[in-house]
């Protein structure tokens, strides 16, 4: 999915142009009060009465100022220390200081005994004098350098487009044809409300996007504003709560007081768990910020009607954990999912993205997206602009398949460390792990065909098995859960057979992670154990934040914990029994595939097929199920029509094309 251009690319924000400066007055306003609290704090060395009248006598002493029974004096020339400065105190009144002083021509100074009030009130006005400029540049810098806006704390941070022809359209928008007909709708009744209204109908007044981040839940946002060509406010979550209390229900009315002035318009909040998660949870008080800025969006939004043509957006991929208040009909009537691609979405969204990048004429799309599995539409444009670096990189013009399928192992597996020193010993046993995966994985009907393996390490791992699904599932089973569990155990497995049990390596450590928790899945969510049923034994908690993991609550006994214990552990001790049984089974051509695999050190699936032989993937086990129990069964396989691809975006006036 595409974006729009930043037009004010290489240009810096008001804030990133001013910080220097906000920053070098900050230091010198503390570095000013810091050199007046040492000047006048400076000590001065103390001398005792005796040693003050040796130096009178010595003619060490040129001048002293007596307040009181205080003396604060200077020495003709600094003492042993370096110091100019000293001071005394007369223990008792001496009637034979001043003729001793003016008999060695010392000048004398009196001041009268002052309570050091005047010192203090002039301390206390430096020091809010220094804290009201700081505090006043804190605030003119967090509004943008703007000195008007010093003082608008509860003014809205929203961000107004009002002209959004030429901008980003359904056009742009690729891979969720269902969100973009829902709305559809909010477009068609920006543009003709009275369509609506001379039915009695009413359009809702919010819609909540709800998906993965990468979806494109913003993207979808910004579609609906340039297609209706309507104003568009733009805010984050985030940006309505503030450290000072109230400033956030402030800025929503003044974000509605603005919208409605603009009416018709659309306000989209993105990230709206930021500001919209369930009141009276956590430990503190029901009265913090946060809860007073979500309860005055609940009032702003069931405080205007939906003909004043004001349209409500919000994005979040944690809908779990947002208020039920905000979720009601009358304020998000509509929730939206924005599901991750299927590979025709993702065949679509790669055609949006490579508008402008050239490509070569056999660069094949169709078969970048089948291998592009999970990928969001994020994903997809990183993986666009990866495989126009690695073009670039190699001083090409045009961006073929090679590009295509680095960059899908850049993003997939993680990048090669090519440069790691990696010792004989340690290649070896990687190998034969991963040859493990691949052989199991290539001969079990029910598992993915292996796409790749690699003894290169990538990321933070030293060898890497990868393998592709044949077709977007719904559904899992148990009998694929179960072969799964055998291709993940695979690699330990041959690391026992192959050098013996005590030289098994760790790294299975990842495999057997990944083997527990879907065992854990079997027993404990599924419902796939015999001896426990189909019952569903989770912990009842929720996220930590919320607070309600403070009532942890286990719906069943210790008894039945033990149990599902050992229904994990028989799981994959099961598994990894018949793990063991196979790879001595296929022995002969583990061996050959990890000489090779040592030499070539990277294998793709059409090198993996010529080495272990042909591999019969049962796609359809459901199906030879039924036939085999009931007779023929005739299954009329789904065959959506082939979406059309996205049409480039008509020249509007004053726009760009796109």
């Amino acid at each position: 999915m595409s974006d729009m251009k930043n037009k004010n690319r290489g240009q810096f924000p008001p804030n990133n142009r001013n910080q220097g400066m906000y920053f070098a007055i900050f230091l010198i306003i503390v570095l000013g009060v810091f050199l007046l609290i040492y000047l006048y704090m400076k000590p001065k060395p103390v001398l005792t009465y005796n040693e003050f009248l040796k130096s009178i006598e010595g003619n060490a002493i040129a001048r002293v100022v007596i307040q009181g029974q205080m003396i604060n004096g200077e020495f003709k020339n600094p003492d042993a220390t370096g110091a100019k400065e000293f001071k005394t105190v007369i223990p008792l009144d001496d009637p034979t200081l001043l003729p001793l002083l003016k008999t060695n021509h010392i000048a004398i100074i009196g001041e009268p005994i002052r309570d050091g009030s005047g010192d203090f009130i002039w301390w206390i006005v430096i020091i809010s004098v220094g804290m009201f400029l700081l505090w006043f540049l804190l605030m003119r810098g967090g509004q943008g350098g703007d000195p008007g806006r010093a003082m608008s704390f509860g003014k809205s941070r929203a961000r107004l487009h009002r002209d959004m022809s030429g901008k980003i359209t359904f056009a742009d928008v690729a891979g969720c044809e269902e969100a973009k007909q829902d709305l559809q709708e909010v477009v068609e009744f920006l543009k003709s409300p009275q369509k609506f209204t001379s039915l009695g109908a009413k359009i809702p007044k919010g819609a909540l996007l709800v998906g993965s981040p990468g979806t494109g839940k913003t993207l979808l946002a910004k579609a609906v504003a340039g297609e209706a060509n309507v104003p568009f406010f733009s805010v984050s979550g985030s940006e309505f709560v503030e450290m000072f209390v109230g400033v956030g229900a402030s800025r929503v009315r003044d974000l509605f007081a603005e919208g409605r002035k603009n009416a018709p318009c659309i306000i989209f909040i993105d990230e709206l768990d930021a500001v919209g998660r369930s009141r009276g949870a956590g430990l503190g008080g029901s009265h913090d910020e946060r809860e007073q800025t979500l309860n005055q969006i609940l009032v702003e939004m069931d405080g205007f009607d939906s003909s004043e043509g004001l349209i409500i957006l919000a994005a979040t991929n944690r809908p779990d954990i947002l208020d039920l208040a905000l979720m009601r009909p009358g304020r998000f009537d509509r929730k939206i999912v924005v599901d991750k691609p299927d590979v025709r979405a993702r065949e679509l969204i790669l055609k949006v993205h490579t508008r402008k990048v050239p490509l070569e004429p056999e660069t094949n799309l169709e078969n970048i997206a089948r291998g592009t599995p999970g990928l969001t539409g994020a994903d997809i444009e990183n993986l666009v602009n990866e495989a126009a670096l690695k073009a670039a990189r190699d001083n090409r013009k045009k961006v073929n398949d090679g590009d295509f399928e680095f960059a899908k192992d850049k993003i997939l597996l993680g990048p090669e460390r090519k440069s790691k020193i990696i010792l004989d010993e340690d290649k070896l046993v990687t190998a034969y792990h991963e040859s493990g995966h691949a052989v199991l994985g290539h001969f079990l009907p029910l598992t993915d065909p292996i796409h790749k393996i690699t003894v290169i390490p990538r990321g933070f791992a030293a060898g890497v098995t990868f393998s592709l699904p044949v077709d977007e599932r719904t559904h899992l089973f148990k009998e694929r859960l179960l072969q799964e569990l055998m291709v993940l155990l695979a690699g330990r497995a041959t690391e026992e057979i192959k050098f013996g049990h005590d030289w098994i390596s760790g790294g299975a450590s990842n495999d057997i992670d990944r083997a527990t928790q879907i065992a854990h899945s079997m027993v404990c969510e599924w419902g796939m154990s015999e001896k426990l049923g189909p019952v569903s034994y989770g912990e009842k908690e929720g996220p930590v934040f919320l607070g309600k993991d403070l009532v942890t609550r286990k719906n069943f006994s210790e008894k039945i914990h033990e149990t599902i214990d050992n229904e994990i552990r028989d799981i994959i001790t099961d598994a990894y029994k018949k793990a063991k049984d196979l790879v001595v089974k296929y022995k002969a051509k583990l061996d050959k595939l990890a000489k090779v695999l040592l030499e070539r050190e990277v294998l793709n699936s059409e090198e993996i097929n010529e080495i272990l032989g042909p591999s019969d993937k049962d796609r359809f086990p459901i199906q030879a199920n039924l036939e085999k129990n009931d007779g023929p069964v005739v299954m009329k396989r789904h065959a959506a029509p082939a979406p059309e691809a996205p049409k480039p975006a008509k020249k509007r006036p004053g726009g760009t094309k796109k």
